[in-house]
């Protein structure tokens, strides 16, 4: 009995020891060189096939009426092709959320049906483990023609019980991977979440901005090779309130990482990065307001910064996009994508919100979904109506500038639809 509780003490003091190694190994970073941004130059980009005209295009990529939407992705596909992702279901983080998908043929000019992706089942059988919710898919086409989908699934909690999955596919979505959850921390692995654009190094390794929830709010970026093993991880902020990074490239070495800002009210945050991911300056605010809601960037042709956000002291009823300079010091409005009819965000009684809503439906939707109006007039009390009275809300903006120049954004729409906005350079410098 005495050798047993002997040995029991050095069981229970090794503990700590151990416990403390693991750590120092897991947050000392190795010396090496992260490899630059690949993003960067912009002579990457081919023009050319793209038509000179002011241009601009809209509508749904999404087509179930029945499901709420919300956190959309999308990446462009050789050819012009797109293809979408997004999370639907009963409300969000509930049991019978799907990561879902749809494509878009550049010849005819419309978004296919919408098919599922990922399943809760599907997750558990692949990883091993249960899975309460899904949420947050981020699709991007990778320089080796790699198709990748990340998205975050949670199995004991809330948000902050999250981590992140992986699947890839080798021909453009056709099929893929079995889900593979990433290692991002050492200990039960919780509480990393993704949301916004990866980024691609000139090595083939992959950046993907992520955020943290559990005992404190915080984006970092994650580092992994090309075949999404995680070699590394970099706090981006040292505060407690920012999430959700937007990182864009602006040279070889150096990035802008802008945040959004979880407090009650404030400002958009940014901070910047002058060795390709490694280490960020403190954060600090910039001009826009942030109503604590996401926001997405991209590098223009002309080096500026354009900005899908809401810019509200309060609420999430105008998406603009706004152009800033590469200091982020000068900031203009582009052009309203989508705004309340009411400049304050005030609600409608249904009866004249119905009437609101179709003018705005038969504009967003495209022709293909157009004959989906009078059905989903049927659902709008659902989700957009608290007694007789109804919001207008467009948010969690994701934008990209695909590799023939054109831009393409991709928003949660009234909580119904995910809307599709497509333009090129003429047209922006038509706003402008």
């Amino acid at each position: 009995m005495h050798w047993t509780t002997i040995a029991d003490r050095w069981r229970l003091l090794a503990i700590p020891v151990v416990l403390a190694v693991f750590v120092a190994a897991w947050v000392a970073h190795p010396a090496y060189q992260m490899a630059d941004f690949s993003a960067f130059p912009a002579a990457g980009f081919d023009t050319t096939v793209v038509s000179q005209e002011a241009d601009f295009e809209q509508g749904f990529a999404s087509s179930d009426l029945h499901d709420f939407v919300h956190s959309p992705s999308v990446a462009a596909l050789p050819g012009g092709d797109l293809m979408a992702a997004w999370f639907a279901g009963s409300r969000e983080g509930a049991a019978d959320v799907e990561i879902r998908g749809a494509r878009y043929d550049a010849i005819s000019g419309v978004w296919g049906d919408e098919e599922i992706l990922v399943t809760r089942e599907m997750t558990r059988r692949a990883i091993g483990k249960p899975i309460r919710k899904l949420g947050n898919p981020v699709i991007a086409f990778a320089p080796d023609q790699r198709l990748w989908l990340f998205y975050v699934s949670v199995s004991v909690g809330g948000w902050a019980g999250s981590a992140v999955n992986a699947m890839v596919s080798d021909d453009l979505g056709v099929s893929w991977s079995k889900p593979r959850q990433l290692v991002t921390t050492p200990f039960v692995n919780i509480s990393t979440l993704v949301r916004t654009a990866p980024v691609f190094h000139a090595d083939g390794s992959i950046g993907l901005p992520v955020y943290h929830e559990f005992l404190g709010k915080f984006p970092e970026y994650l580092y992994m090779d090309a075949e999404g093993r995680v070699i590394d991880k970099f706090r981006i902020a040292d505060g407690t309130n920012s999430l959700q990074p937007t990182v864009v490239p602006l040279s070889p070495k150096r990035a802008v990482a802008l945040l959004r800002q979880a407090g009650d009210e404030g400002h958009v945050l940014a901070t910047v990065t002058e060795d390709a991911g490694r280490t960020w300056q403190p954060e600090r605010e910039v001009a826009p307001w942030n109503p604590n809601t996401s926001l997405a960037a991209v590098r223009s042709a002309a080096g500026s910064l354009l900005v899908a956000q809401n810019n509200l002291i309060d609420g999430r009823f105008n998406l603009s996009l706004d152009e800033t300079t590469e200091s982020l010091s000068e900031w203009s409005l582009v052009t309203s994508l989508d705004a309340s009819p009411d400049p304050w965000g005030k609600p409608f009684p249904q009866l004249r919100y119905k009437e609101l809503l179709s003018e705005k439906f038969l504009t967003s939707s495209g022709l293909a979904r157009q004959s989906l109006l009078d059905e989903y007039l049927n659902e709008i009390d659902q989700r957009m109506c608290r007694n007789g009275m109804c919001d207008f809300e467009y948010e969690y903006p994701y934008m990209i500038r695909a590799t023939d120049g054109r831009y393409h954004l991709v928003y949660a729409w009234n909580n119904s639809f995910i809307k599709h906005v497509a333009f090129n350079d003429a047209w922006l410098e038509a706003q402008l």
